[in-house]
C-alpha cells in the first residue's frame, strides 16, 4: 500500500441546523417574558432593530372558530423550521417603509361591530391616549420571612448573640423550620454548641409561633407553649405524633391518662396549630401569570386570539440604515443586521401564526369542556394534535410549553388540556382530570358514609367510566384524598 498524500472526492448528505434554524425552534418554546428578555438583546444588539411605541397596537394573528370554519389556512411552521426559510419569504415579507398597521383584533380596539370589550393591548376611549395608572405599583412589597426575622433579631438582640441567631437565620427554610443541623452551625462558627442552643431559643421566641423549630413535634410544642396548653398530657400526646396519625385512639388515651373528652379537645387544639408557620410570608416574589391566548365566546363558536400586551412590536429603522456612510464595509455590515433582523421579524409572526393554529386545534378538541366545565374534558394527545393540522409533535410539544390560556373557566396552562384518559360508555374516552373531577364530587358528597375504593369504582360505572380499582386509588392519591381508613379516621378526629 503506497503511503502518499492524496486527494478524494465523496458525496454524502447531511443535516445541518443553522443558526437561523435553531432559533425559530428555540423561539417556539419560549415564554412570554423569555421572549420579552430575547428581543431586548437581540435590539441592543442590532441597531437597525427597535421596539415600537405602546400606542401602535401589535398586529396579532386572530382566528374565529366555529364548527363549520375550523381551518385558518395558515401555512404550517413546519415550512419554516425544515426549509432554508425560501419558501416562506413571500408569505411573511412585511413592507416596513410604510410602518402602518391596522386594527384586525378584538384586542386592538375597545368595543366592535359585536361589541366585544378589548382583552388586551386597545386604545382607550373618550380620547385617552395612555395608559393609566398601575396602582398595583403603589402597593408596598411583601416583606419575606428572614427579612421579618431579622428585624426582630435586631430590635432585641446585639453583639455575639445576635450575630448567632443571625446565623440560624439564613439557614431558615421556607417553612420556618431551621435548615441546618445545630450541631454542624456551631463546628462551622466555632462556639461551643449551649450557645447555639440558647440563640435557638430566642429565635424560637420570635414571631411567628414556632418558627425556628427543627421538626414538627417541636414546631407544636412551641406554639402549645405560647397558648399555655403544654402540660405533661399534651406533650404525651405531641411526642408520639405517629400514634395520632394511625388514629390509635385508644392506645393515646391510655398514654397521656385522658378520657374520650379530653383527647377530643386535645386533638382539636393540636389541629388548631400551624405546622408550616413560615408559609404565610412569601420567600420570593411571586410572577403573575399573564395569558398568552384569549378564548372567547362568538356565535356559535369561539373567537382565539394572542394576547397583545405579551407580544413586543419589533420594526426596522430604515432611518438610522440611511444616515450611516455608504462605504464598502458599512454595506456589508448592515446588509448582515438586515438579514438578521428580518428573519427575527420573519420567525416571531410565524411563531404568533403556529401558537394560534395549535389553540385552535386544542379547543376543537376540547369543545366540552369550554363549555361544560372539566367533567367533559376529553383525553387528547400532542400527536392527535399534530396529525390534525399537519406538523410534527415536537413543533406541538414545543408551542405548548410555558403558555397559557384563559376562557371564561379561568386561566390553564395549555398542556393541561392534554392527558391520558380511560374507557367511557359514549366509546370517545375521558380524560384522566374529567375521572378525577368526578371521584372528588363523590368524596366530597359522601357524608358520614365514607366511600371505599370498590364503591368508587361501582359509582364511577354507573356513570359510564370503564376503571379499574387501582386507577381510582392512583388518581384519589395524586389529588392528596386519603383511604377511606384515613378519612373516616379525619372524620372521627373531627367530631
Amino acid at each position: 500500500m503506497a503511503l502518499a498524500p492524496r486527494l478524494d472526492l465523496r458525496q454524502s448528505q447531511s443535516l445541518v441546523m443553522t443558526p437561523q434554524l435553531q432559533q425559530a425552534i428555540k423561539l417556539l418554546a419560549l415564554s412570554s417574558l423569555e421572549i420579552e428578555a430575547f428581543i431586548a438583546e437581540e435590539v441592543e444588539r442590532n441597531p437597525v432593530l427597535e421596539t415600537a411605541s405602546s400606542d401602535i397596537a401589535p398586529d396579532v394573528p386572530t382566528e374565529d372558530f366555529a364548527p363549520a370554519l375550523n381551518d385558518s389556512g395558515e401555512r404550517a411552521s413546519d415550512d419554516l423550521l425544515s426549509g432554508d426559510g425560501q419558501g416562506t419569504s413571500d408569505a411573511l415579507d412585511v413592507d416596513f417603509s410604510a410602518e402602518t398597521f391596522h386594527h384586525d383584533t378584538p384586542s386592538d380596539s375597545v368595543g366592535g361591530a359585536d361589541g366585544m370589550l378589548g382583552l388586551s393591548g386597545g386604545a382607550a376611549p373618550s380620547g385617552f391616549d395612555a395608559d393609566g395608572p398601575d396602582f398595583d405599583s403603589f402597593a408596598a412589597r411583601d416583606i419575606s420571612l428572614r427579612e421579618h426575622l431579622m428585624a426582630q433579631a435586631g430590635s432585641s438582640l446585639s453583639g455575639r448573640q445576635l450575630f448567632l441567631v443571625q446565623q440560624i437565620i439564613e439557614h431558615i427554610e421556607p417553612t420556618g423550620y431551621v435548615g441546618e443541623d445545630l450541631m454542624a452551625a456551631a463546628h462551622r462558627l466555632g462556639v461551643p454548641m449551649a450557645e447555639m442552643e440558647a440563640a435557638l431559643s430566642e429565635l424560637q421566641r420570635f414571631d411567628p409561633t414556632g418558627v425556628g423549630a427543627r421538626n414538627l413535634s417541636e414546631c407544636l410544642a412551641i406554639q402549645a407553649r405560647e397558648a399555655d396548653r403544654y402540660d405533661p398530657c399534651m406533650a404525651k400526646l405531641i411526642d408520639n405524633l405517629d400514634l395520632v396519625a394511625k388514629g390509635a385512639f385508644d392506645q393515646l388515651k391510655r398514654m397521656c391518662r385522658v378520657d374520650d373528652e379530653d383527647l377530643r379537645d386535645m386533638l382539636m387544639e393540636l389541629r388548631g396549630y400551624d405546622p408550616k408557620p413560615g408559609c404565610r410570608f412569601e420567600s420570593e416574589d411571586m410572577l403573575a401569570v399573564t395569558p398568552d391566548i384569549f378564548i372567547t365566546p362568538r356565535g356559535d363558536g369561539w373567537a382565539i386570539e394572542l394576547n397583545s400586551a405579551n407580544l413586543p412590536r419589533i420594526l426596522i429603522n430604515r432611518s438610522y440604515v440611511a444616515e450611516l456612510g455608504q462605504d464598502k464595509a458599512t454595506k456589508a455590515w448592515l446588509s448582515d443586521c438586515m438579514a438578521d433582523a428580518n428573519w427575527l421579524i420573519k420567525a416571531m409572526d410565524q411563531r404568533q401564526r403556529t401558537i394560534v393554529k395549535v389553540a385552535t386545534e386544542i379547543v376543537k378538541q376540547q369543545d366540552g369542556f369550554f363549555r361544560k366545565g372539566v367533567a367533559h374534558l376529553r383525553p387528547l394527545t400532542l400527536r392527535q394534535v399534530a396529525d390534525a393540522i399537519d406538523m410534527h409533535e415536537s413543533t406541538v410539544s414545543r408551542v405548548t410549553s410555558n403558555k397559557y390560556l384563559h376562557c371564561g373557566r379561568g386561566l390553564f396552562d395549555l398542556k393541561y388540556f392534554f392527558s391520558s384518559g380511560v374507557q367511557s360508555a359514549d366509546g370517545e374516552g375521558a380524560s384522566a382530570e374529567a375521572v378525577k373531577s368526578h371521584i372528588k364530587s363523590l368524596i366530597d358528597a359522601e357524608g358520614e358514609k365514607i366511600l371505599s375504593d370498590d364503591t368508587l369504582v361501582d359509582l364511577l360505572t354507573a356513570k359510564g367510566f370503564d376503571i379499574a380499582r387501582r386507577t381510582v386509588a392512583k388518581y384519589r392519591e395524586a389529588m392528596g384524598i386519603g383511604s377511606s381508613v384515613q378519612r373516616r379516621r379525619q372524620k372521627k378526629m373531627g367530631r
